[in-house]
């Protein structure tokens, strides 16, 4: 069973390498990225009221993460584990 979970981490962190090496590629990728993530944070923060508040650690996981980055802040603050 060990070697299911052994083989899925393997390519999940394929998976990434490749996402981040054809990021690295174009640069162009990230920065659209992360201005789209920071828009959409803050449209869900001023329009549907989410709720999350707006600091410099919760801004930075979105600028880095970008869209991911805000699936990740709403998933820690609904699950009250973080923000």
């Amino acid at each position: 069973m060990a070697i299911y979970f052994e083989v899925g981490a393997v390519i999940v962190a394929l998976f990434f390498l490749y996402v981040f090496v054809r990021f690295l590629l174009n640069p162009l990728h990230i920065i659209a990225n992360s201005v789209l993530g920071i828009v959409l944070f803050f449209l869900m923060n001023m329009i549907f009221g989410a709720g999350i508040p707006i600091t410099f650690l919760s801004v930075g996981v979105v600028a880095i993460g970008g869209v991911l980055g805000v699936v990740l802040v709403f998933l820690l603050h609904v699950t009250g584990l973080g923000f």
